[in-house]
């Protein structure tokens, strides 16, 4: 699903609703000027109109009433299909993405006469059931804003556009113009993540059009897409509480941009520390000095240092000190202590559990206190990083029930089983599964059964973790290709811990 995350991520949306003010001339005057932010920053840009038949839209008693909300606005800054469709051909002209929100079904033959690039589905029609399902035969992307729509209703929305196959989006959105700050609730972006991993989140914003705060703090929340309404005001237009004009927007997308700058993360899968970083932190560690004279052999204790800065350069510093460590020379007392890290194989252990223990943290996987933990260390716990698997057993009666980390860029060798079969169902991460040669790509949800005597192994490019049901687990049922696997002792290639 979400093929079209890349149209959706990083996605500025410039909501120009009536602020065109019924003049082809000056909504076009507001694409320029949107335009020309747009080449400023360099940033993939939408301009979205709305689309309604007014003819149909409004009830023919109600349409010369001028006491009722929303249709004065409406019928006095009305277009045509071709006048909007002058304001499409502008969008396109500029090089920016063509929106529109249709209130009726009408408008959304409207976007699809007019080559509408992306579908927006209002606040006030997400739970159109008629005008949503014409929305989804368009088969166009879709971007849907759950203003006034709780938890249950978001999930109606999710399981309708997921069985129609559309590929579609949420707007987080507090539907008050404008929004004041008490209401915004922006945490709930982080809900709809975590909800919905697979579809794309981002924030519609009506708060004060001075503020950019909260744009920030959407992005930092995770948001992909940001919409904010927009105009151009002159001599005899007004704009509303909640439009921008160009250069508020200006200032918004800047702010955007520099909130996505401090929140990116610069390496892939992990943390980047940089070296002046690592320099700032060193010229405070303590180092490690030896507290009398030491000759080259002798054990070190931890009574035989002590710790104290500065860190002089290639020294061991008092958290990579490890007791018994043997010294390599000769030193005097209060001498720095000069040693390269030995990592024994219960720190290549320890190191390894900690890291399946934060996949599992990061997953959301809880597995209470009962449960036995296997490395499987097939080319010894040196080379673990890059053939093994951790395996949790969880239960193992006549059926049997396992967790499998795989670790990034780890590899399980090519095995089989005789007694037993398998099916695996992939919880978290990426991961491959070779059976008889060919390759099966998993993504969460998948599900891939290994029948008895069949030849598979696995790994994952950025770690997985699975589940395995099967058939009860039988000691040595697991017979590897490779012969140096094949001829060791279950118990060189195995370690078992009871509690980690």
């Amino acid at each position: 699903m979400n093929n079209n995350y890349h149209l959706f991520s990083d996605l500025f949306v410039f909501e120009m609703a009536n602020s065109h003010q019924g003049s082809v001339e000056h909504g076009i005057d507001i694409i320029r000027a949107m335009s020309r932010i747009a080449r400023k920053y360099n940033i993939k840009a939408a301009v979205k109109l709305q689309y309604r038949n007014l003819d149909t839209f409004i009830h023919p008693d109600f349409k010369d009433r001028t006491d009722v909300n929303h249709i004065p606005r409406f019928m006095s800054t009305r277009l045509t299909f071709d006048q909007f469709t002058q304001l499409v051909d502008a969008i396109h002209d500029e090089g920016m993405i063509a929106m529109s929100t249709p209130f009726d079904e009408d408008g959304v033959d409207w976007c699809m006469d007019q080559g509408i690039d992306i579908i927006k589905v209002a606040s006030c029609s997400a739970l159109d059931w008629p005008l949503l399902t014409k929305i989804a035969l368009t088969h166009k992307p879709v971007i849907i804003s759950t203003g006034g729509k709780v938890l249950s209703d978001i999930d109606k929305l999710y399981n309708f556009f997921t069985h129609k196959g559309c590929e579609f989006a949420f707007l987080h959105c507090i539907a008050e113009y404008p929004a004041p700050f008490e209401q915004l609730q922006l945490d709930f972006i982080d809900r709809m993540i975590r909800r919905y991993p697979e579809v794309t989140i981002g924030y519609s914003g009506h708060e004060n059009p001075e503020n950019n705060i909260v744009a920030m703090l959407a992005v930092a929340k995770g948001a992909k897409i940001l919409e904010r309404h927009v105009g151009l005001p002159t001599e005899t237009i007004v704009l509303n509480s909640y439009s921008m004009n160009p250069e508020q927007t200006d200032l918004w997308v800047k702010s955007v941009l520099d909130a996505k700058m401090i929140c990116r993360t610069k390496k892939e899968n992990d943390k980047y520390v940089s070296q002046d970083e690592m320099d700032s932190l060193r010229s405070l560690m303590r180092g490690a000095f030896v507290t009398k004279d030491i000759k080259k052999g002798d054990m070190i204790m931890i009574e035989d240092v002590f710790f104290a800065m500065p860190l002089c350069d290639k020294q061991m510093t008092s958290g990579e000190f490890n007791e018994g460590t043997i010294a390599s020379r000769d030193y005097m007392k209060n001498e720095a202590l000069m040693e390269k890290i030995q990592i024994s194989d219960v720190g290549l252990v320890r190191n390894v559990v900690h890291d399946a223990k934060g996949m599992l943290y990061e997953a959301g996987i809880a597995l209470g206190n009962d449960f036995e933990v296997e490395l499987s260390h097939h080319c010894g716990m040196k080379h673990f990083r890059q053939t093994g698997a951790i395996i949790i057993s969880i239960i193992n009666r006549e059926y049997c029930k396992k967790l499998l980390v795989i670790l990034p860029g780890q590899k399980h060798p090519v095995h089989m089983h005789k007694v037993k079969e398998e099916t695996f169902q992939l919880l978290y991460g990426d991961l491959t599964v070779n059976i008889e040669g060919q390759d099966h790509y998993m993504k969460p949800g998948d599900i891939q059964t290994v029948l008895r005597e069949v030849r598979h192994s696995f790994t994952s490019v950025k770690g997985a973790i699975f589940e395995e049901v099967s058939t009860t687990h039988i000691k040595n049922d697991s017979y590897y290709e490779d012969p140096l696997i094949r001829n060791l002792d279950p118990i060189e290639r195995k370690t078992i811990l009871k509690k980690w």
